[in-house]
């Protein structure tokens, strides 16, 4: 028996999140039922991060059991992409060590948001991108961003149902950059994140970004814990899992 990796992308429109779930789809379950029908027997998975409701996924990483010598690393991407639905591609796989974990083996989660800032929508992002008609003044995001790097209590950026989980996380990096022009990317590099903590960064930059708010604002919101100080949550559907580095 070999430990296997995969490194996968998906379009989360119409997923109920990553994590399997009774009664809903989820990104597992569909890759868990997959390598069932390949296997024949159930195997559990082990992601490196539990994507929300409508969140994509460009390089999610998987771990799994291969409980058959018989397959290659050529031959199980094959066949997970013969038996998964078209919403999900499987991009390589690879043996690992046996105890290798995704989720407490990853260095570095990256994530891309993707802010179309424009004074009419586009129909072929709006599944991918946030619509924002309102001119945002990039500068002023970075500014704010700056308060967010290192390490921090984030719970004031979070979901709720965090009160019983340590709040302090690492960022190593923010970086807001116009790739087309009217297309705003927002990288956010880090170890680990609280729930919806990435997408209540985007939507307080915005803030910033908007004029609604100084730069100086953002460290405020970080200092109170308080949630209710915070701009809430950017939609899910701008946000993809990019990355993770081991």
């Amino acid at each position: 028996m070999k430990r296997v990796a995969i490194e996968f992308a998906y379009d989360g429109t119409d997923f109920f999140g990553y994590q399997r779930q009774s009664n809903v789809r989820t990104v597992q379950g569909e890759l868990e039922t997959a390598l069932e029908r390949i296997f024949k027997q159930p195997i559990q998975t082990y992601a490196a991060g539990r994507t929300d409701t409508g969140v994509h996924a460009n390089g999610q990483i998987a771990s799994f059991d291969c409980l058959s010598d018989k397959f290659s690393e050529e031959d199980i991407r094959n066949a997970l992409n013969a038996n998964l639905p078209r919403d999900i591609y499987v991009k390589k796989a690879w043996f690992t060590a046996e105890n290798f974990n995704p989720r407490y083996d990853a260095k570095k989660r990256i994530y891309h948001y993707f802010i179309l800032n424009s004074k009419t929508n586009d129909i072929f992002l709006r599944k991918y991108t946030w619509w924002f008609p309102y001119e945002l003044d990039i500068e002023a995001m970075r500014k704010g961003a700056q308060y967010l790097i290192g390490v921090h209590d984030f719970v004031a950026f979070s979901k709720k149902g965090e009160e019983d989980v340590k709040t302090e996380r690492t960022i190593t990096g923010i970086r807001i950059v116009k790739v087309k022009k009217e297309l705003i990317l927002v990288r956010v590099e880090g170890i680990s994140y609280l729930r919806g903590m990435v997408r209540s960064i985007v939507a307080n930059l915005v803030k910033v970004g908007s004029g609604n708010w100084k730069p100086e604002r953002i460290l405020e919101v970080l200092e109170s814990k308080d949630r209710s100080k915070s701009s809430g949550l950017a939609p899910a559907h701008g946000l993809f899992l990019y990355k993770v580095l081991f």
